[in-house]
């Protein structure tokens, strides 16, 4: 393999050989059950066989197809136990590493981008790669001035392999969503399609890491590791040492689950505020547990420019929610889009759907797990239940889309990890419009609160969207 499997042909073969190979093995298990095997011993040996498929096929392709198992491993904490453990292995590889790409591939491009005389540019360079990424793949090494260093190398062919990927995934969303069931796949495949040409560009991620580091340099809490070098398809940074997040998921002790929650909501909170990007890529590959107790944020590629921090509407409606204004609740939604103006709610209604969604922000401590999120999932995906019905009704503006995506995956890492974390703590330091002081007595939002732009203000349907924006 010199590259990515770049021809559509066969990238659009392989993808499709997951629905069919779940077709298959679920051929196989009736004809093993009426030779005789137990039922169950059968269901668990074809659970493991389809988790391998499915990291196998993902990983091979990397580019938009590695993506998507990236995306839904932060979901798996919303499968029943019996079923989430062989896909929650599978795609927990998915984070860390994936099938190589060959030294020799590496090699060429570097030679194209650094010089050919690239190795003087390392003391050491190791052809083994330490991870590999849907995008590309890191190797560790000195650079020439002592420092240790992480080299990300871009595969050949990325930008071309993500578009046919998500454009094929698009096509099994039916299939492929009863694997992480209450999440839309479809709206998450053309949301991650807006963003491929930012991933791409190594620039832009430098440049966003470059302001993340210098903000949070001498921080006691999170480390972001520096930019050493950047050019087309490579990107060198300082080599970060610590305990993958995903490592601390399976075995940690809960005193450093719940130190971590804590780290990571704060990081999202105050990363934000701090620099007006927001970090758009939490799954449990791209943080480290340090030595020291601070959280190591890595990859920054995904980013959401925010230059005022996260909207000030987020932090009224929860307030508001908090405090019982009703109608007030309801006025923010409508204004800032997720009531459309051609739709008419019950604003007791809409209060009630929220309040088992912002349980989080309202306890001291609060105890996220893999339980309470399947609950709610459940609830959300009950076509019988109110709140599926009203949910169908509401909407997401595009300017939330990636904010929805980052707080649900939050929630996701944070359930895997069974963390106890004082979030509102979090949200009274640095969610615009939370504080006490940002509402009045009345109910009323303050003047200062800036209204979006009219064009930001409405969007395509959300089934249950605001759940996860304003939770």
């Amino acid at each position: 393999m010199s590259d990515l499997p770049r021809k559509a042909v066969t990238r659009t073969a392989k993808l499709a050989a997951l629905p069919l190979g779940f077709a298959s093995r679920t051929a196989l298990g009736l004809g093993k059950r009426l030779g005789g095997r137990p039922a169950e011993a059968i269901a668990a040996e074809l659970q493991q066989r389809t988790a391998e498929q499915l990291f196998s096929t993902l990983g091979s392709l990397k580019g938009g197809a590695m993506k998507f198992g990236q995306a839904m491993s932060v979901f798996e904490s919303v499968l029943p136990e019996d079923v989430a453990g062989p896909y929650r292995a599978a795609l927990t590889k998915l984070q860390e590493a994936a099938p190589p790409m060959p030294a020799a591939t590496v090699h060429k491009v570097l030679a194209q981008r650094l010089g050919e005389e690239w190795r003087e540019l390392f003391l050491e360079f190791s052809d083994k790669p330490a991870a590999a990424a849907s995008i590309g793949q890191v190797h560790r090494a000195v650079w020439h001035d002592g420092r240790e260093v992480a080299v990300k190398v871009q595969y050949p062919g990325a930008g071309e392999a993500l578009l046919s990927d998500l454009a094929q995934l698009g096509r099994f969303a039916r299939v492929l969503g009863p694997l992480v069931p209450g999440m839309e796949v479809k709206p998450l495949i053309a949301e991650m399609r807006e963003r491929v040409a930012e991933e791409l560009d190594y620039a832009l991620e430098a440049e966003a890491q470059r302001a993340y580091a210098a903000e949070f340099a001498g921080d006691p809490d999170v480390c972001v590791p520096d930019v050493v070098h950047q050019c087309e398809q490579v990107l060198v940074t300082e080599w970060m040492d610590g305990t993958p997040l995903a490592a601390v998921i399976r075995e940690g002790a809960q005193d450093d689950r719940d130190h971590v929650g804590q780290l990571l909501a704060r990081f999202l909170f105050s990363g934000t505020a701090r620099t007006g990007l927001l970090h758009a890529d939490p799954h449990p590959g791209n943080f480290r547990l340090l030595d020291d107790g601070r959280l190591g944020v890595m990859d920054f590629g995904t980013v959401n420019r925010l230059p005022e921090g996260l909207p000030e509407p987020i932090g009224v409606a929860l307030r508001t929610t908090l405090e019982g204004h009703v109608d007030t609740v309801y006025t923010v939604l409508r204004e800032e889009g997720f009531v459309r103006p051609d739709v008419e709610l019950d604003p007791e209604a809409v209060y009630d759907y929220l309040q088992p969604l912002i349980e989080p922000a309202v306890a001291e401590s609060f105890p996220f797990s893999r339980e309470w999120l399947r609950k709610q999932t459940a609830t959300l995906a009950d076509r019988r239940s109110p709140a599926y019905q009203l949910g169908k009704q509401l909407n997401l503006p595009p300017s939330y889309l990636l904010i929805h995506r980052v707080w649900l995956s939050t929630i996701g890492v944070l359930c895997q990890l069974g963390a106890h974390v004082r979030l509102r703590d979090e949200l009274e330091d640095w969610l615009p419009g939370f504080a006490a002081d940002a509402v009045e007595e009345d109910g009323e939002i303050e003047e200062d609160g800036a209204e979006p732009p009219e064009a930001e203000k409405s969007g395509p349907d959300g089934s249950a969207a605001v759940a996860g924006t304003v939770a």
